[in-house]
């Protein structure tokens, strides 16, 4: 049996793009198949994990500075460009988590999900915007009609839920959180216990 892992992610998070970027190669390495789990991380956090919100509401100044220079020093190692966005946070990331369906079948969901990311994250583009989404839907190689069609279907909508109510079911909080068999590993920095825990299964 090949080796797995789920990612359970949303496009709205740098954590998430960072470990989206790391664990590609990774699994490559391994010889591990990756099952993307698109779902709403607003959905998790409404559900198991408010703090989030009263975080936001009151930051801790000292721990908010250490996470903004902890994210440049990820995404310097992983040669990425990564900037909050200075106009729209948090994001309604609905649609364009509906949409990683659409690129799922299609076999196109790794370059849909970079050109949501590489939008939010490095050109401060609002995911909820149809002509962002229809440019991120372009750079992935999907047909515009389609795609657009596809998002608003109840099967999209209810893979979505899904896949939300599943990582809340099996323990999850937030985005990413990652799964080797029933073992749970979240955020980024987790990636060497990830590698540990394909080679071991």
């Amino acid at each position: 049996m090949a080796r797995q892992l789920d990612f359970y992610f949303d496009c709205s998070s740098p954590w998430t793009y960072l470990a989206f970027h790391a664990v590609q190669p990774l699994a490559a390495d391994v010889g591990a198949e990756i099952a993307w789990k698109p779902i709403l991380v607003g959905g998790v956090f409404n559900a198991v994990n408010q703090t989030v919100y009263d975080n936001r509401a009151t930051p801790n100044p000292l721990k908010q500075a250490y996470s903004q220079k902890d994210m440049q020093d990820w995404a310097r190692l992983y040669g990425l460009a990564i900037r909050f966005p200075p106009t729209v946070f948090p994001v309604n990331s609905v649609k364009c988590m509906r949409g990683a369906f659409v690129a799922l079948d299609e076999g196109k969901l790794a370059p849909y999900a970079t050109a949501a990311f590489e939008a939010y994250w490095g050109d401060d583009r609002d995911l909820s915007k149809e002509d962002v989404l229809a440019d991120i839907a372009q750079r992935a190689g999907l047909e515009r009609q389609r795609f657009f069609a596809g998002i608003e279907t109840d099967g999209c909508k209810a893979r979505l839920r899904a896949n939300t109510d599943e990582l809340i079911a099996r323990g999850g909080f937030g985005s990413p959180t990652i799964f080797v068999g029933n073992d749970m590993f979240f955020g980024n920095d987790r990636m060497p216990l990830v590698r540990a825990a394909l080679l071991d299964s």
